[in-house]
């Protein structure tokens, strides 16, 4: 398990820098004025700071830049970093300068002198998002990140604005950790009993096994897993942080690795697709943070936990199964697995929970790829209202998602001549048609969204706060959404 990099704050001691090793930070105002700090500095490395802001170099940085100073004269510390900064910034500039502090610290540790600078707690945040690496199955990593001390006029004031914060961390390596595992190491059952860990910090838990699905009618998600060694189970993670209101219901895609079974996918790229319970992996990563930051919400989380394989068993293009809900779906495609997944898990929170709404996630199609590429999660909703609070709470956290539109003429598309519905509805709007689907499982008056991660869980290159890999897209939105939903009434 991948923990988030140790941060503390403390009161700021100009004396340390000379002897300080590893990686000093300071700030510097667009207008080049320098706090004490950065006076200090300045002084031991010989004016070295004045002249980085009068080049060039300095002119052309923007709010949340840096420029790093290698083995810098008259000090200790293999290099000192400057920090373009209003002293108000904003959310977004403070997180930049966060991630960038992290690139240029690596392994080593770092001192932040970061004076009277505002938010603090944001630029801490991206320090530690932007500091992950799984290294689980690696056998020559043997170094420890150095720490990082965030030295602030008011460090106590700080430490508790970052401590819910720190906790969203903990949120979000947890899922990072859990979309980047192979295969053969995340099982089914390895899954469940991760998220059984879980009940250390509160959170209650129940597992669901393949009996008790079966006596449920939830023939739509164990078709899926039929071919599989590994037993489809349900995770269930329940939050119970408030008063006698009804939960937020959070629901999640978790095919721990899709080879699309008898409709089989091509081989190229087939490995990544242990990215495919990406969904399952949110909801265990925010569950996670409510818990240990001890949200005053009631919250719930649900995982279909299955693996889609080729077997004598597997299920065929051409079956029909039959939900809990009690409709019946021709199987099409048996690579639009996930939606069969998520239609039982969906009927099941809204029977056994009453929730207040529904949101769930999945790494659904690739069409909303196709659609929006890396940069937005597909949005799908029938509520204006709750598709309104996320959109807001995703735009705050600098998560992207984009809202899509449903619609009566899609639904149309999935009309079966064997069956009630297919899952497939052919290659035109493949995610619209897929979110289509999944809304004949939303009961009426239920507040629902829908949302392809697809093309955020993990991607191929560098985001402003994770390196390439595992993103943890969604923890930050959804945590951020449970305050202003629920802990705000």
């Amino acid at each position: 398990m991948t923990n988030p990099i140790e941060i503390s704050f403390s009161e700021t001691n100009i004396d340390v820098f000379a002897e300080t090793t590893g990686v000093v930070a300071v700030t510097v105002t667009p207008d080049g004025k320098l706090d004490p700090s950065a006076r200090r500095v300045n002084k031991l490395t010989r004016g070295a700071l004045a002249r980085v802001i009068e080049s060039d170099s300095w002119e052309k940085a923007k709010s949340g830049d840096l420029i790093t100073l290698a083995y810098p004269t008259g000090m200790e510390a293999k290099s000192v970093s400057i920090v373009k900064t209003e002293r108000r910034p904003q959310v977004e500039v403070a997180r930049k300068a966060g991630a960038a502090l992290a690139k240029v610290k690596g392994d080593d540790p770092l001192l932040f002198a970061a004076g009277t600078l505002g938010r603090v707690e944001e630029a801490a945040l991206a320090i530690a998002l932007r500091n992950y690496a799984f290294t689980d199955h690696k056998t020559d990593e043997s170094k420890i990140p150095g720490a990082v001390e965030i030295m602030c006029s008011k460090p106590g004031e700080a430490a508790e604005a970052y401590a819910p914060k720190a906790a969203v961390a903990e949120g979000v390596f947890f899922t990072r950790d859990l979309v980047t595992e192979p295969a053969n190491v995340l099982t089914t059952t390895e899954f469940a009993n991760r998220v059984s860990a879980l009940s250390d910090l509160g959170l209650e838990i129940e597992i669901l096994e393949e009996d008790q699905m079966a006596e449920l009618g939830m023939d739509a998600l164990l078709g899926v897993g039929i071919g599989s060694e590994s037993p489809s189970k349900i995770a269930i993670m329940n939050w119970k942080g408030g008063g006698d209101e009804a939960p937020l219901a959070l629901v999640g895609k978790g095919v721990v690795f899709d080879t699309g079974g008898i409709s089989l996918k091509p081989a190229g790229g087939m490995e990544d697709m242990t990215m495919d319970m990406g969904g399952a992996g949110v909801v265990a990563g925010v569950m996670k943070a409510i818990a240990l930051r001890k949200a005053k919400a009631n919250v719930v989380g649900l995982i279909g936990l299955v693996e889609n394989m080729p077997d004598g068993r597997a299920q065929r293009p051409g079956d029909v199964v039959k939900s809990m809900k009690g409709d019946t779906i021709e199987v099409i495609n048996t690579d639009a697995e996930g939606r069969l997944v998520l239609c039982d898990v969906l009927w099941y929170a809204q029977e056994t929970f009453a929730p207040r709404g529904v949101i769930d996630l999945a790494t659904l199609t690739g069409a909303i790829i196709i659609g929006l590429g890396h940069e937005n999660a597909g949005v799908f909703s029938n509520d204006d209202t709750l598709a309104n609070q996320f959109l807001k709470a995703a735009d705050a956290e600098g998560e992207g998602a984009w809202r899509m539109p449903l619609g009566a003429a899609y639904d149309k598309m999935l009309k079966s001549h064997v069956a009630d519905m297919k899952n497939v509805g052919g290659r035109a709007a493949g995610s619209i048609t897929a979110a289509q689907f999944l809304q004949r499982f939303i009961k009426d008056d239920m507040p629902w969204i829908h949302l392809d991660i697809a093309g955020v869980a993990s991607v191929k290159s560098e985001t402003a706060l994770a390196p390439k890999g595992a993103t943890g897209w969604g923890v930050m939105t959804l945590d951020r959404l449970v305050r202003d939903l629920c802990e705000e009434e």
